[in-house]
């Protein structure tokens, strides 16, 4: 055996300090803290993949908008519930421009981020009606949107679609939505952490259900138009991100400004809901909130009592970028392609030390390289692999706690610098010699 990088009683120590009895189900925090004890106490680089962070510099367009807002004085005042005027404008114009469909400025709601998007939006769905208390996840996923429902005290299912592609994924939805507790369905398109990406038929499918069982579908935008196998770039021409909403009037989409703009740290995001949902009177809604429809009660009293608004300077901002995307002088996915570029060269070399991409196609597609992606390696549970990874100063999560079944690790690209390719080339070779195949 060749030493490791880190030694093992340094992590076997930390690991024990922090209370962690399976690292299998070790959360992103405390990964990272392992990690970042594990680096100061060793001296050693870790080569940092666990965090789903943006690792590139936020957009210039946005930060002079909101630089600008702030010096005009508009932080001494409360934003509108509803939100700013230019974003809602801007929101639905970008809707159009990216995905072809057409969204009234009235749905388009300003967020803190898609997870306050998320979280308001499991408020609503569940207590649309009575005898639909369950959500439902397309999974892998976020884990903190299923944190969010225990939060709430909201029940939900899950399943793993890997072996439920193409054909198989309607009939796998209906032996869910035929019981008749499923207020909504969630995922996330390119998925976290699998980077797969739902094709048309598939959204197809899950649009004619939602409709047939009349559920609302959560669409997760949070890579937004970040599927590098095709140019979404070009607004208001096609193609266009691929979405549930040509197929059911039943949608939410949540298009986050952090990933896709790399504005995370100003929480950030809108919620563009259909206009026909928008305006449906649900008789459990009616009945707790004064009458009012489906989208005023996200609004008006949900947002407006989880934090009464959102940063008011950001939302200057966020409809800055979306105009200048919509307008063609911003073109947001070249400056994100780079995400592509260090998964091909992360996956090259994992691949040649004897690793496997678990998540590795779209149906009869490669899986795109994007911002995620998925490896495995063969005779190790996810457990032991993140352990042992965690010896060569590498530190990833488990799919496990995603929602997979899948036996591998959520890789992510954000942070990987350029000197850090020939690191892990070389602690991976010390790896598949220390652990033959």
């Amino acid at each position: 055996m060749r030493p490791t990088p880190i030694k093992k009683e340094i992590v076997d120590g930390l690991i024990a300090q922090l209370g962690i009895d399976d690292f299998a189900k070790a959360t992103i925090r405390e990964v990272k803290q392992v990690a970042a004890m594990a680096e100061k106490e060793s001296g050693v680089e870790y080569i940092k993949m666990e965090m789903g962070i943006p690792g590139l510099p936020a957009a210039k367009v946005g930060v002079d908008a909101q630089v600008k807002a702030l010096q005009g004085g508009i932080a001494h005042s409360y934003p509108d519930i509803q939100g700013l005027p230019e974003l809602k404008q801007q929101a639905s114009r970008f809707v159009k421009a990216f995905i072809g469909v057409d969204v009234k400025a009235e749905g388009c709601v300003p967020v803190s981020g898609s997870m306050q998007g998320t979280f308001a939006s499991f408020l609503t769905c569940s207590q649309a009606d009575k005898q639909k208390d369950t959500v439902l996840f397309i999974d892998p996923g976020f884990p903190v949107q299923k944190m969010q429902l225990q939060v709430q005290g909201v029940k939900y299912e899950t399943f793993d679609v890997y072996d439920y592609r193409g054909a198989k994924l309607g009939p796998k939805l209906e032996s869910y939505l035929q019981k008749g507790n499923i207020c909504a369905i969630v995922y996330s398109n390119p998925n976290n952490p699998a980077w797969i990406c739902l094709s048309e038929d598939e959204l197809q499918a899950i649009g004619q259900l939602a409709t047939q069982y009349d559920v609302v579908v959560m669409e997760d935008l949070a890579y937004f138009a970040m599927d590098f196998r095709q140019d979404l770039s070009v607004p208001f021409q096609p193609p266009y991100q691929p979405t549930v909403a040509r197929y059911t009037a039943n949608y939410m989409l949540l298009i986050s400004g952090s990933k896709a703009f790399s504005y995370a740290g100003e929480r950030i995001g809108v919620v563009c809901i259909s206009d026909q949902l928008f305006h449906r009177h649900y008789a459990d809604l009616a009945a707790r909130y004064e009458g009012l429809p489906f989208g005023l009660v996200f609004s008006t009293r949900m947002l407006y009592a989880l934090s009464s608004g959102t940063s008011h300077s950001a939302q200057y901002a966020l409809a800055a970028m979306m105009r200048a995307a919509c307008d063609g002088e911003y073109r947001f996915r070249d400056e994100v392609k780079v995400y592509g570029d260090r998964a091909h060269k992360l996956k090259e070399i994992f691949l040649r030390h004897g690793f496997t991409i678990v998540y590795d196609r779209d149906l009869d597609q490669p899986i795109a390289d994007g911002f995620y992606f998925t490896i495995g390696y063969p005779g190790m549970t996810s457990g032991q692999l993140a352990r042992e990874l965690m010896y060569y100063g590498v530190s990833a999560i488990c799919l496990i706690t995603t929602g997979s079944h899948q036996e591998g690790l959520r890789v992510c690209t954000s942070f990987i610098e350029d000197h850090q390719y020939q690191q892990l080339d070389e602690r991976m070779q010390v790896f598949a010699e220390n652990n033959p195949r």
